[in-house]
Formats: C-alpha cells, sequence, structure tokens
C-alpha cells in the first residue's frame, strides 16, 4: 500500500536503487547484504520503499517500508486525518456492537432512516461508555471512537439537541410496541416494576412538579419507571409521568399496557410503595399473581407476626441460608371481606433485628432532645412525634405552648417486639423460601436505577423543554437495555470463573476494553495498536467474541474509518461558523 503523499527521496546513491517496471519506477532500498559461498560474493537484500511521482523525480509515494527503514523522517498528516484522533478506543465499542446486532434493536426502529438509527444507537452508546449524556460532548466522544451514523459522520453539540427534541411520541411508543410485541407472550415470568424520581429545575418540562421525592432539594420532579422481566433479565418498557403523581396510584396504568401487550401468564413482584386494596383487586381483575413487600410494622401483618412470634424463629427447617434469614408460610384473607386467601410469609433476621431497634431508639432519643429544646415554647412538631408520645400544650396568648410530654409505652413496646420482622404476600401457593428468593431476585431492577443515575449521567438530565426531556429519557431507555445485557452476561461468565475476578464487573470491563485501540497509519487507515491481552479476552469471550473474531472486527472498523465523512461543523443562528480568516 502507498501513501497518498509525496516525500523527497532519500540521497543516498550506495542504498538507494531505482527499479522501472512498466509504467511505474519503483523506489528500492538496500537493506542488507548476503555472501554467497558457492559464488563468492554478496548478493543485496532489497525492499521497495515508494513508487517515484512521474512529473518529479525527486519525489515518491511513500509505503510503510519507509517509516521502517527512515523513521526519523516527518512524514506530512493529511487534511482528512485531522477530522479524527490518530487513536480509536475500539473495544467497547465491539461489545455494544455486538449486542445491538443481537438484540436486532435497529428492526425495532423501523420508521427511523439510516442517519436516525445510527444517532440514536450512538447517543446511547456514549451514554454508556462515557457515563453522560451531556450533548455538548458528544463530539469529543465520537472524535476518537467509531460511531454507527452512515460514514462515521460526527455530528455537533447543536444537531445532537436537535435531534432529541425532534424523537416523536409516535416513534418512542413504536419502539415499545415493537419491543414488547417480540417477547414470549405464553412464557411464565415474573415483572419487578419500580419507580424513581428525577430533579427537575427546567421550568419548560411539563411534567415537573412537586411532589414526594426521594432526595428532596426543593425542586421538581419527574417520576421515572421501569418493569423488568426478571426471567429473561431485559428492560421491557419505562415510564415518565408527572411528579405529583404517587407510586400506588400508577400501577393500575401499567397493567393495563401489559394487557395491550398481550402478556397473560406473568406475575408481579413490587415494593412496599404499591401496596393497596385497590391494587390488589385490579392484579385479581387482570389475573396476574403478584408478590409484594409489607413491612413488619403495618396494619395489616403485625398481629399475624405477634401471634406466630416464637413459633419458627429457631427452627432449623425455617432458616434459609441465602439470606441468613427464618421464614414461614401460612394461609390467611388481607382483608375481612376478601373472596379469596392469600399466601402471608413471615420472616425473621436477628441482623435486621438489631439494627431495626438501634434506629427505633435512636429515634426517640432524639426526639426527647428535641420536645426538650422546646418546653415552654410554641412548637409544631410532625405527626410522627403523637405516633410515640402524648404531647401536652398550654394556650397561652393564643398560642400553643409545649408542657411537656409522655411516652406511649405501649405503642413503643410493641414496634420493639416486631423489630426484624417482615412479611410477603403472593397471591399463588410457593414456599418462604421461594417468595424470598423472588422478591430479592428485583435487586436487578434497583441496579438499573442505580446505573441510570450513576453510570448513565442521568443523576441531571441537563433539558430546557419537555421535547428534549422526553427524547433523552428514551435514550437512557435503549442504553439501559444495552447495559443491562453487558451486566448479565459479564455476572454469568464470573459465576462459571473459579477465581471470581474483580475486573468482571461494568465499569471495570469497560474502563479495560477502552484499552483496545486502533492507531492511524501515515496512510489514514487503521490498525490495532498491540495484542489483546489475557484479560481484555476473558471480557470480550463473555460476550461469544474470541480474539480472531475481534481483530477481524477492529480491522473492518479500520477501514471504515479511512473513508470516514468530515465532522459536521458547529452552527449558529447565522449558519455554519466557519475558521476564522486573516485578511
Amino acid at each position: 500500500m502507498y501513501y497518498d503523499f509525496l516525500v523527497k527521496i532519500p540521497e543516498n546513491t550506495g542504498k538507494i536503487s531505482k527499479n522501472k517496471r512498466k509504467d511505474v519506477t519503483y523506489i528500492e532500498y538496500t537493506y542488507d547484504r548476503k555472501y554467497i559461498p558457492e559464488k563468492k560474493y554478496n548478493v543485496p537484500l532489497r525492499t521497495t520503499i515508494g513508487k517515484m511521482d512521474p512529473s518529479d523525480p525527486t519525489m515518491m509515494y511513500p509505503n510503510p517500508n519507509f517509516e521502517k527503514y527512515f523513521p526519523d523522517v516527518v512524514l506530512p498528516d493529511t487534511e482528512k486525518d485531522a477530522s479524527r484522533s490518530s487513536c480509536i478506543r475500539v473495544g467497547a465499542f465491539l461489545v455494544i456492537k455486538k449486542i445491538i446486532d443481537d438484540y436486532k434493536l435497529q428492526n425495532y426502529l423501523g420508521s427511523w432512516d439510516d442517519r436516525g438509527k445510527g444517532l440514536l444507537l450512538d447517543l446511547a452508546a456514549y451514554s454508556i461508555i462515557s457515563e453522560n449524556n451531556a450533548a455538548q460532548y458528544y463530539p469529543d466522544y465520537a472524535y476518537n471512537h467509531p460511531v454507527l451514523t452512515p460514514g462515521h459522520k460526527v455530528y455537533s453539540d447543536s444537531t445532537i439537541s436537535r435531534f432529541l427534541s425532534e424523537i416523536g411520541e409516535d416513534e418512542r411508543i413504536a419502539f415499545l410496541n415493537d419491543w414488547n410485541e417480540k417477547r414470549n407472550h405464553r412464557e411464565k415470568i415474573y415483572i419487578s416494576y419500580d419507580s424513581t424520581n428525577k430533579n427537575c429545575k427546567a421550568g419548560d418540562v411539563e411534567k415537573a412538579e412537586y411532589g414526594h421525592p426521594k432526595e428532596d432539594i426543593g425542586a421538581p420532579i419527574v417520576n421515572y419507571a421501569i418493569a423488568y422481566d426478571l426471567k429473561n433479565q431485559e428492560p421491557l418498557l419505562y415510564e415518565s409521568y408527572p411528579g405529583s403523581v404517587v407510586d400506588v396510584s400508577q400501577l393500575q396504568y401499567v397493567l393495563e399496557k401489559f394487557q395491550g401487550y398481550g402478556y397473560k401468564n406473568i406475575g408481579f413482584v413490587l415494593d412496599r410503595g404499591y401496596f393497596s386494596r385497590d391494587n390488589i383487586a385490579f392484579m385479581d381483575k387482570c389475573r396476574y399473581d403478584f408478590v409484594i413487600m409489607v413491612k413488619g410494622r403495618g396494619s395489616f401483618v403485625n398481629q399475624l407476626i405477634l401471634d406466630k412470634k416464637g413459633t419458627f424463629e429457631t427452627k432449623k427447617a425455617c432458616y434459609i441460608n441465602e439470606y441468613e434469614t427464618y421464614g414461614m408460610t401460612l394461609q390467611s384473607k388481607l382483608y375481612a371481606d376478601d373472596e379469596v386467601e392469600r399466601w402471608f410469609h413471615l420472616y425473621h433476621s436477628i441482623r435486621r433485628e438489631s439494627a431495626e431497634r438501634t434506629q427505633l431508639e435512636n429515634e426517640l432519643r432524639r426526639m426527647e432532645e428535641a420536645m426538650n429544646k422546646c418546653k415552654g415554647k410554641e412548637a409544631a412538631l410532625p405527626k410522627k412525634y403523637t405516633h410515640y408520645y402524648e404531647l401536652t400544650y398550654h394556650e397561652k396568648n393564643g398560642k400553643q405552648i409545649l408542657y411537656g410530654y409522655k411516652e406511649k409505652a405501649d405503642v413503643i413496646e410493641r414496634e420493639l417486639k416486631l423489630c426484624g420482622y417482615f412479611a410477603i404476600v403472593t397471591s399463588r401457593k410457593m414456599t418462604a423460601k421461594d417468595a424470598l428468593l423472588l422478591y430479592k431476585s428485583r435487586d436487578t431492577s434497583e441496579k438499573l436505577f442505580c446505573s441510570d443515575k450513576s453510570f448513565l449521567g442521568n443523576r441531571t438530565l441537563r433539558v430546557s423543554g419537555s421535547n428534549t426531556f422526553e427524547g433523552k429519557v428514551f435514550v437512557a431507555f435503549i442504553a439501559l437495555i444495552i447495559r443491562c445485557k453487558i451486566y448479565t452476561q459479564l455476572r454469568k461468565r464470573k459465576a462459571e470463573m473459579i477465581n471470581r475476578p474483580n475486573f468482571m464487573t461494568v465499569p471495570v470491563a469497560l474502563r479495560e476494553l477502552e484499552k483496545i485501540e486502533l492507531i492511524r497509519q501515515p496512510g489514514g487507515n487503521y490498525k490495532l495498536d498491540h495484542a489483546i491481552t489475557a484479560t481484555q479476552k476473558t471480557i470480550l469471550g463473555s460476550f461469544g467474541i474470541d480474539e480472531a473474531d475481534a481483530k477481524a472486527r477492529a480491522l473492518a472498523i479500520g477501514k471504515e474509518l479511512m473513508h470516514a465523512e468530515k465532522p459536521e461543523k458547529e452552527e449558529d443562528e447565522y449558519g455554519t461558523i466557519e475558521d476564522d480568516k486573516i485578511d
């Protein structure tokens, strides 16, 4: 291969020779001589280092051999090379591209053109690899990474922002419809459904309302929920809804969506926040099973726990080794007028009891310290104080002055007895162990929220309008599908390994794969900088990519980058911003 630029032919008459074949004159370099004993003379060993420029006999087009024997000669960079980094990080991209192809995610974007499909999936890959979602930094990411847009074109941050705002509701709904249509609706699965909220200070986001945030910073919030298939370990759908809507009232809308998708044989694993009489009745109506956590001190089950207290906490047959917990199962009605009985699974954990007793006693101590400071003063104490104490007020000058307080000993003693206990209610018969294992399996969906905020950059959405907000949430869901697959594949492979290495986590594995780099050669082509390490081979193997496959994929990307389109220039309100010109 000959480069597409000219260099001066070395002026070394002792080692440089010319060899004309047909219409091309090749420049050869004598790098050694070999003695032939039979003939008693030396034979020159030559290699071609370039071909002469027909219009200038002092210049030539070099090839890679020229770099080898004349390393001190500085080769010019072409204008095209400046559009991309000379070092392309390709390892993590190979894994993400493999998952995209395996899932056939492009097929779920049927109404999109190639540019739109590529840009959407590039933004998802960007948020996974860079752990960021800011549009302004996307060009920096694309500068040293392969992309999926046609021609590996790098788009400006203004184009990214405009693209996010133009993702329509019909396109988002169509993706979710197609994604769920391809699932196996006859398969028995349990779905973990949970929600979180995102603080939002943008004034133009319609769903940003004051509600009940998990982290209250005094700002409006937007609620965000994910339904996750626990058996197949895949996110199924996401929802964003106004911050003032409470979680317990949103569940029925989700159930209706799954009915619309055609799911029949499914159950829901839910946190205590979704426990309500209406929700239980609606799941019964839909013929959906459920597994719901209930607080041990909750009014629904506290009497059951007190009645069974001391009957199972030390029995070896009731011990659940995986969670160091004792459990038992009994059948009863949730409500007096229930038509069917449910299965109540009662649990006790010594560690949990110690932690909850300490927490309760510390909380009572803080309350008493606060009330002692308020004695003789006007005080409006929170409602929880009256749960544990009888407060005495005296009216003085039209003000309610706190005079004293008295413990509600029966309330406190009852709650101390319930420390360490919790309960799970199920609609189907199962053992206490099976119910607990099923409920604990929802930890994966909780990790999804953690990765969404911590590893996809979505703790802050950085948006100024509703359309851009919806677009970013949609991209985040696509990224969650991909990242969740990375997580499950690494975890599966790690479980099969004897040593359980610490590099088989998503953040560490991605950082290790980012070390697989393509280095640009002077002619513009890219080649792997070094051999793939044993650690990288192990990580890639988790996704069915062996060393030969990785090299072939990387080589193909390198060839594509040789013909990559130039990056899009940033635009201002008057048009394209040109480079400064000096008159």
